[in-house]
């Protein structure tokens, strides 16, 4: 059993919460608390698996009680946060402190919307029951700053224009804002062109590709529709439309698409990875990092076959090791690696 702890300001949001989380069978809410000031006294006293946090509260704001919890007492927290650019900025900083996950609650009719998503919210919830907490040491910054044929057609004859250009697929979701940091932060100008799938929520892409921007030398940036991919650059799936890799010519370029969710995702590492599968094969790298479920790995066994050369993040250094460690049991990575040594086993292979 799942004990969760539920702190909110708003007691409207303590009760949905409490509710949804109460239908599982195997997730118990054993107290609640209006402030962080109560949930201190209550983590002391019942030692819970869960925290849900929310980020807008009086007398301390959850991100400034995170911090003090990740500094004293590390547990698995998952965040409750507007879906507003205000509400990302402060999300993606909470996930920097070492929040495990967080649940986006609609900024209006939170009522009658919020138990739309209570599926979501319970999976959350139990995959931060089994999340490693440990704090990570991050290497510091060196600079500045099916697959369903719904979306993409399955094409066993791949014919590439010949080219020797490399580029790089990266996917990931629980776990993996902070994830990608450790990867992309010691790579230099000269690495191939880099795509990324990161199940995120739209109002958080384009800032956490700001913030991903400063503390590597590479240009990291929200992709968009048709834009060339260039050497030295990271292009970041909008959080409401799939990433694919198209050729036009001898170049990549990025194609996004509005076509329905595929293993509940949009984007979906597998629709990346199909097509670089089909545009890149083996002049392509994947790499699979921390994430819950299994998006991505039927793409990775499609990219093996056509010849690109397949990385894990391990399950040690993996918040949640769903998504690479189902890509792991399927047989489709080549390689498994702790998250720091993943940057450098890129700059390798993309000199191979």
């Amino acid at each position: 059993m799942i004990d969760v702890l539920v702190v909110d300001d708003s007691a409207l949001i303590r009760q949905l919460l409490s509710a949804i989380l109460s239908s599982a069978d195997d997730i118990n809410v054993i107290a609640t608390a209006s402030d962080p000031y109560v949930a201190r006294d209550k983590i002391k006293q019942l030692n819970p698996d869960v925290l849900t946090l929310d980020i807008e509260m009086p007398r301390m704001d959850g991100v400034t009680f995170l911090g003090n919890l990740m500094r004293l007492r590390p547990m698995p927290v998952v965040m409750v946060s507007t879906l507003t650019d205000q509400g990302a900025d402060i999300t993606l900083r909470a996930l920097e402190l070492g929040a495990v996950d967080f649940i986006a609650k609609p900024k209006l009719d939170v009522a009658q919307m919020l138990p739309h998503y209570a599926e979501e919210i319970v999976a959350k919830v139990r995959a931060a029951a089994n999340a490693s907490v440990k704090p990570l040491e991050r290497s510091p910054p060196i600079s500045k700053k099916d697959v369903e044929n719904r979306v993409l057609k399955s094409n066993k004859k791949m014919s590439h224009f010949r080219t020797t250009d490399r580029i790089i697929g990266i996917g990931s979701s629980t776990g993996g804002t902070e994830a990608i940091k450790d990867v992309l932060r010691n790579l230099s100008p000269d690495m191939p062109g880099i795509v990324i799938s990161q199940h995120i929520p739209a109002a958080f892409s384009a800032p956490f590709a700001e913030r991903v921007n400063g503390i590597t030398d590479l240009s990291v940036m929200q992709a968009v529709d048709g834009q060339q991919i260039l050497s030295g650059h990271v292009y970041i799936a909008p959080g409401d439309a799939h990433l694919l890799v198209r050729r036009d010519g001898a170049r990549y370029v990025c194609a996004l698409s509005d076509a329905p969710e595929v293993n509940r995702h949009r984007p979906s590492v597998d629709v990346m990875f199909r097509s670089l599968a089909q545009n890149a094969g083996s002049n392509a790298i994947a790499v699979m990092l921390t994430g819950m479920g299994a998006d991505g790995a039927k793409g990775m066994g499609e990219m093996k076959e056509a010849g690109a050369q397949t990385l894990a993040q391990d399950e040690n250094s993996s918040v949640v090791w769903g998504m690479p460690g189902e890509a792991y049991k399927r047989g489709f990575v080549d390689e498994l690696q702790p998250l720091l040594a993943i940057g450098e086993r890129l700059r390798q292979l993309s000199v191979e």
